[in-house]
């Protein structure tokens, strides 16, 4: 079947609660921004974003040395060699290409068993690098969270592994924009990757490399939502 990329005769009952689901996602993400509610799901993007830096590093033949998660939303990853100006960049463009990912996975429940299955053996594996207990906790009650979903999806009428995987996506997509918003634009934090990465390539301020990932972070969520409802249609 041809994939229908016009998007004609939208929107059919899938296609519907896609958008309706995304949009309550989005409004109850808003509306807890600020409560101690969102506080695992923040850490979890922290983690997609240092994770990122991590992946970079280690397709670029570099060394990983540890991971850190911060209860404050902060984190770091330890890096040696490496190609840094590839590096640098892949934590914010590398959390909202994973939102994407998850948004996309949330359409179908293979997928999503997919996804569900990749994100329990990142959280594995990321046990043995983590370098502070706030990352371990977030790996172990993830992975527990994670798999008391899995199995309600398995054994019961409770089937909301999709919903979580696309509440994840959605959340990690919004909280990237944020952040880089937050870190890289209105704030100019001058440890920031953006600020490092104006040293690597001058062409441009660290403000300036905020904005430019900004943008490509929108244009990954709203390519999500596209390609979403291309493969409800």
């Amino acid at each position: 079947m041809e994939p229908n990329w016009g998007l004609k005769n939208c929107c059919n009952h899938e296609q519907v609660v896609f958008l309706i689901t995304v949009s309550v996602c989005t409004v109850v993400i808003l509306a807890l921004w600020r409560t101690i509610l969102l506080r695992p799901f923040k850490l979890v993007t922290v983690f997609l974003h240092e994770a990122s830096h991590a992946i970079a590093c280690k397709l670029t033949c570099g060394h990983v040395e540890g991971m850190q998660v911060h209860a404050d939303e902060g984190g770091a990853t330890q890096t040696r060699g490496g190609v840094y100006w590839l590096i640098l960049p892949a934590g914010y463009l590398g959390s909202s290409f994973w939102g994407m990912l998850l948004i996309l996975a949330s359409t179908n429940l293979l997928t999503a068993r997919i996804a569900a299955g990749c994100f329990l053996a990142a959280l594995f594996i990321t046990l043995f690098i983590a370098k502070n207990w706030t990352l371990r906790g977030l790996c172990i009650g993830f992975i527990l969270f994670l798999g008391v979903i899995w199995a309600l999806q398995e054994t019961t009428k409770v089937r909301v592994l999709r919903y979580i995987i696309l509440f994840i996506g959605v959340m990690n997509s919004l909280f990237s924009v944020y952040d880089i918003y937050d870190d890289l634009i209105s704030r100019r934090v001058h440890s920031s990757d953006a600020e490092k990465f104006a040293v690597e390539c001058p062409c441009c301020t660290g403000c300036g490399w905020g904005v430019i990932w900004g943008l490509i972070s929108f244009l990954l969520l709203c390519g999500a939502m596209y390609l979403g409802l291309v493969i409800l249609a």
